[in-house]
C-alpha cells in the first residue's frame, strides 16, 4: 500500500500552497525573494535527502554528493542552453544521468566501507569541478565562465510571477520525491537497505544480495542529488564550477547531521537549516563587528562550525531527534499512572 503522510504534514502542505496567494495581501512578508528563498531550502532538502536515502538509510558514507548535484545542474543547463530543451523536461534526464553515474561509482565503492568510503568520494567532489572547467568541453560547459539561463516562463497564462510558478513547482517535485522515498523505505528493499546498514554481515546471511542493494542505493541517492540540481538550475539560471566544490558537500552532511540521520523530516529541517545559515552568516557577521563591536569576521563555516557543535551537545540525535525525544518525554510526564507503570516495565523488560 502507498504511504501516504499523516494528517498534520496536509496541513502543512495546504498552508505552503497557500502562501504565495497572500503576497497582494502581505507584500512586505510574502515577497517574491522570500519565496525565491523557500525554493532554495526546499532543493536543498532534496538534496539532502538524496544524501540521507545512502548514509542514513543504507550506511554508506559520502562526501562527493556534490558531484551529482554538478551532474544534475550541468544536465540540465546543457539541454536547456544547447537544444533548448523545457526546463521540466530536463528532470528526467537529470535523474537518469546522475543515477547511472552514480551507479557506476558505487560498484568499485563495494569494496570499500567506512573512512575509506568517504575518502574515494572526497576525490570524486574534488575531481568533477575541474573536469567542467576542462579546455575540451568549454564549448559545452561553458567553462570557468559557466553558463547563463533564462527563468522558466510561467505556463498555460496562470496568473503568478516567475518566482511564484518556481516555487509551486519546485514544490510539486519535492513531494512527490519525497512520497517515493518513503514508500521505497516502506518496502523491501527499504527494509533490506536499513538491513545492510544496522549488520552488514546479518543482512548478507539472510540473503540480502549487498552488491545489488548497496550499488542500486548510490544509483538512486545520486539520482535526488541530481534532481535537485537540475532544479537549482532552473532556480537561479546560472551554472559554473565553483559553486559545485567541495564544500557543497560538507553542507549537505552538516544538513543531514543537524536534521537527523535516518529520518526523511530531518532532511527537509538539515536544508533549512543550511540555506538560512549560508545566507545569514554575513548577516550575523556584520552585525558582531558593528553592533557589538567585536573584531571577528564569522564566514559561513565558522557559524556552521559553530552552531553544529552547540546542536551536537545538545541534541545528539539531530533536531528532529531531539523534538521526538522532547515530546515523547512531555506525553510521559502527563501519563495517567497506569501508563506510567506499563512504560517503567517495558523499559525494564528491554534492559
Amino acid at each position: 500500500m502507498p504511504a501516504f503522510p499523516k494528517k498534520w504534514l496536509w496541513g502543512l502542505l495546504a498552508a505552503a500552497v497557500l502562501i504565495p496567494l497572500l503576497r497582494p495581501l502581505l507584500p512586505d512578508v510574502v515577497s517574491d525573494y522570500r519565496l525565491f528563498l523557500v525554493s532554495t531550502m526546499m532543493i536543498a532538502a532534496i538534496a539532502v535527502l538524496g544524501l540521507n536515502l545512502l548514509t542514513g538509510f543504507n550506511g554508506q558514507i559520502s562526501l562527493g554528493h556534490s558531484a551529482f548535484y554538478a551532474v544534475g545542474a550541468y544536465t540540465a543547463a546543457i539541454l536547456m542552453d544547447k537544444l533548448d530543451m523545457p526546463y521540466w523536461a530536463t528532470l528526467p534526464i537529470a535523474a537518469a544521468l546522475s543515477f547511472v553515474v552514480g551507479y557506476l561509482f558505487g560498484l568499485p565503492a563495494l569494496k570499500l566501507e567506512g573512512h575509506y568510503l568517504a575518502l574515494a568520494t572526497f576525490a570524486l567532489a574534488l575531481s568533477v569541478p575541474q573536469i567542467l572547467k576542462y579546455k575540451w568541453l568549454e564549448d559545452l560547459t561553458g567553462g570557468v565562465q559557466g553558463i547563463v539561463l533564462n527563468k522558466p516562463e510561467v505556463p498555460f497564462g496562470l496568473p503568478l510571477t516567475e518566482d511564484q510558478w518556481l516555487y509551486y513547482y519546485i514544490l510539486i517535485v519535492m513531494v512527490a520525491l519525497y512520497w517515493a522515498a518513503a514508500n521505497i523505505l516502506n518496502s523491501r528493499s527499504g527494509r533490506a537497505m536499513m538491513a545492510i546498514r544496522d549488520q552488514n554481515l546479518a543482512a548478507g546471511t539472510m540473503g540480502i544480495d549487498l552488491a545489488l542493494y548497496k550499488t542500486v542505493t548510490f544509483g538512486i541517492s545520486a539520482a535526488y542529488t541530481g534532481v535537485a540540481g537540475a532544479l537549482s538550475a532552473s532556480a537561479i539560471a546560472f551554472v559554473a564550477p565553483d559553486s559545485f566544490n567541495f564544500f557543497l558537500s560538507i553542507k549537505f552532511l552538516i544538513g543531514l547531521v543537524v536534521g537527523g540521520v535516518g529520518s526523511l523530516a530531518g532532511s527537509v529541517v538539515g536544508g533549512i537549516f543550511y540555506v538560512l545559515v549560508d545566507n545569514s552568516a554575513q548577516a550575523l557577521s556584520t552585525f558582531v563587528k558593528n553592533d557589538l563591536g567585536l573584531p571577528f569576521d564569522l564566514s559561513a563555516y565558522t557559524v556552521f562550525g559553530i552552531l553544529l557543535i552547540v546542536l551536537m551537545y545538545l541534541m545528539p540525535m539531530g533536531i528532529v531527534g531531539g523534538v521526538y525525544y522532547l515530546v515523547r518525554s512531555l506525553r510521559a510526564s502527563v501519563a495517567p499512572p497506569q501508563e506510567k507503570e506499563q512504560a517503567a516495565l517495558k523499559q525494564r523488560v528491554s534492559g
